[in-house]
């Protein structure tokens, strides 16, 4: 029998940061505090992103965390990225959703598939000034590209939900080239927003993240060169999944800083309101609330971080990614509503903050697959592919 040898060192916390990923995460968390949220009210109310701040993420390498250095980017871990998504959620959740898609899906699609000449041509863009989008859901009559002799593809129809819609410059969009060939005949293309036959429709009015704009998408003959195919015809829908993969991850730290947005609030007001001559923290019925939350919130930081760290250490992580998606957009729709229940009638009203971190958590269990969908993915992986 071999001898077991036991390890030189311990492994540290789950949640234990580097010194680098410390100083990274104060950085943006100063950031968040600081630029994001004394405009986060306006934003929602007006349903508009302002400029100036997007110019802001971009200026502070925000919109390309794992873009490597020769591209422009920072050159980064995965799980930096979900450390910005997670700070600045906290402060808006239009915010965090903005850097996320960035992140976690346009620049991660064209890192992971792309051509070297598509990846000097498109990654310097997205780190400098080019936001991007992700161009999956659709109507039912969906998208179709037909292959036209010489270098060109036509294609024909509509996006519907589409993140980001207004304030992209470069989308990555899904098309089907062979409907009879089912999900083999999806092909992901790279559009740029002046393509001719290319529009941003219609821009949705929402419950929430009202200032991230979710906008259609209409394509009239939009005339597309077959180097922006991205990856290789047909092989869209793979590239659409595993790219989601990853983005539901970013969902979940999003969801993660909407409940610790919250939750500091709820508890720093049920410390100073005062209620028959104490604090509402006094009562143990509102610390037994807080208490609860605050276990919530750190259950969903070990799924978000765990999973974060596993992308980075190139193990399998499809299942804990759509654990993490589920759980953390189930504790942000809870911990929203309890600080809304602490504040009483003034949680209610739009004077305070809290009525927004509820609107904003309820699309966590909506976008990037519904929470039925991620039930689906790990019952189908903890019970064998049965």
């Amino acid at each position: 029998m071999s001898q077991i040898v036991a390890p030189a060192a311990n492994p540290s916390p789950l949640t234990t940061l580097t010194e680098d990923e410390i100083l990274f995460r104060d950085n943006i968390r100063q950031f968040a505090d600081e630029r994001v949220r004394p405009l986060a009210k306006e934003m929602d109310e007006k349903g508009v992103f302002d400029k100036n701040l997007i110019q802001q993420f971009f200026q502070l390498g925000l919109m390309g965390i794992e873009v490597p250095e020769q591209y422009g980017g920072g050159g980064g871990k995965f799980f930096e990225a979900i450390l910005a998504v997670e700070e600045l959620s906290r402060a808006d959740a239009s915010a965090g959703v903005i850097v996320d898609v960035q992140n976690t899906l346009v620049n991660n699609a064209l890192l992971r598939w792309t051509t070297e000449e598509q990846r000097k041509r498109y990654l310097p863009r997205t780190v400098a000034d080019t936001v991007g989008a992700y161009a999956l859901s659709e109507a039912g009559s969906g998208s179709d590209a037909f292959a036209l002799k010489g270098s060109d593809y036509l294609l024909n129809g509509r996006k519907l939900w589409i993140t980001n819609g207004n304030e992209a410059g470069l989308f990555i969009l899904f098309a089907t080239i062979d409907p009879s060939a089912g999900y083999k005949g999806i092909t992901a293309f790279i559009i740029e927003k002046d393509f001719p036959g290319f529009t941003v429709g219609k821009k949705e009015d929402k419950l929430g993240i009202r200032a991230s704009s979710t906008c259609e998408l209409i394509l009239e003959d939009c005339r597309v060169p077959k180097e922006n195919v991205l990856g290789e015809a047909g092989k869209g829908y793979k590239i659409a999944i595993e790219t989601l993969n990853e983005g539901r991850i970013g969902i979940g730290a999003q969801m993660l800083g909407v409940a610790r947005g919250a939750w500091e609030y709820a508890a720093k007001y049920a410390q100073e309101r005062k209620q028959f001559g104490k604090a509402l923290a006094d009562f143990q019925g509102v610390q037994f609330q807080i208490a609860q939350m605050a276990t919530d919130i750190e259950a969903a930081r070990l799924l978000v971080y765990n999973a974060a760290r596993m992308k980075d250490a190139g193990v399998n992580f499809v299942k804990e990614a759509a654990m993490t998606k589920l759980f953390c957009s189930q504790v942000a729709e809870r911990v929203t509503s309890l600080a809304i229940e602490i504040y009483g009638g003034y949680g209610f009203t739009k004077d305070y903050p809290v009525e927004k971190y509820w609107r904003d958590a309820k699309i966590g269990k909506i976008y990037e697959g519904t929470s039925n969908m991620q039930l689906q993915t790990i019952a189908k992986l903890v019970l064998g592919g049965k």
